[in-house]
């Protein structure tokens, strides 16, 4: 069974990635904005003290953002495994994500970061905000999103790397080839760490399904 984390600065397609994989492996693809989305709209207790932070344009505090991804986990289909995107963020955050898996006999399986330079990065993300008409997404505010992906989330992502469960994955080229070595990265650690491979070799063709 996996339970996995997909990693990767703006604009590296790990959402579109997170789809595929959860497909392919038979998982839950979990992300955190989706879960804000789903609370604030849905007006539960922990969505209305989250929008109070976020109406005042505040980051909501760990401890919120970790009970709405503990009861998420809690649902029945992320009991057979889960990919989540976008959490942790903070050591914290990282803590409260083994206290949870612990409570229930479990731990993470596989993170994998994918990796993509940052000129690549600004030139997709720069062209995404012509296409969608994001005049605020410059050069220099797209440059400090990817400052604080170095100096935030990588930390986290080192925080893992002593478990022997990180991989680190090629994010350029094309859409199946990313999916496929991401396949491959998540089948050689789960071997490596004495798991049962779930994962089989996929061709092109296959991952557009």
């Amino acid at each position: 069974m996996t339970r996995m984390l997909i990693m990767g600065p703006p604009g590296s397609g790990k959402g579109t990635q997170a789809s595929r994989i959860s497909d392919k492996l038979g998982i839950v693809a979990i992300s955190t904005g989706d879960i804000f989305r789903y609370n604030v709209k849905e007006m539960t207790e922990l969505g209305k003290e989250a929008k109070k932070y976020m109406d005042n344009g505040d980051f909501v505090p760990d401890d919120v953002t970790n009970r709405m991804v503990a009861d998420r986990l809690r649902q029945p289909d992320a009991q057979r495994g889960f990919l989540l995107d976008g959490y942790p963020r903070t050591a914290g955050q990282v803590e409260a994500l083994d206290a949870m898996l612990k409570e229930d006999g479990h731990a993470l399986s596989v993170v994998i970061e994918l990796t993509v330079p940052d000129d690549e990065l600004v030139s997709r993300l720069l062209s995404r905000a012509d296409t969608e008409g994001r005049a605020d997404d410059t050069s220099e505010v797209i440059q400090h999103r990817l400052d604080l992906y170095h100096e935030q989330t990588e930390a986290v992502i080192e925080s893992y790397v002593d478990r022997d469960i990180v991989a680190r994955v090629d994010g350029t080229g094309q859409i199946d080839d990313i999916t496929e070595r991401l396949l491959q990265a998540v089948y050689s650690v789960r071997e490596r760490t004495g798991s049962l491979p779930v994962v089989e070799s996929v061709d092109a063709g296959d991952a557009e399904s």
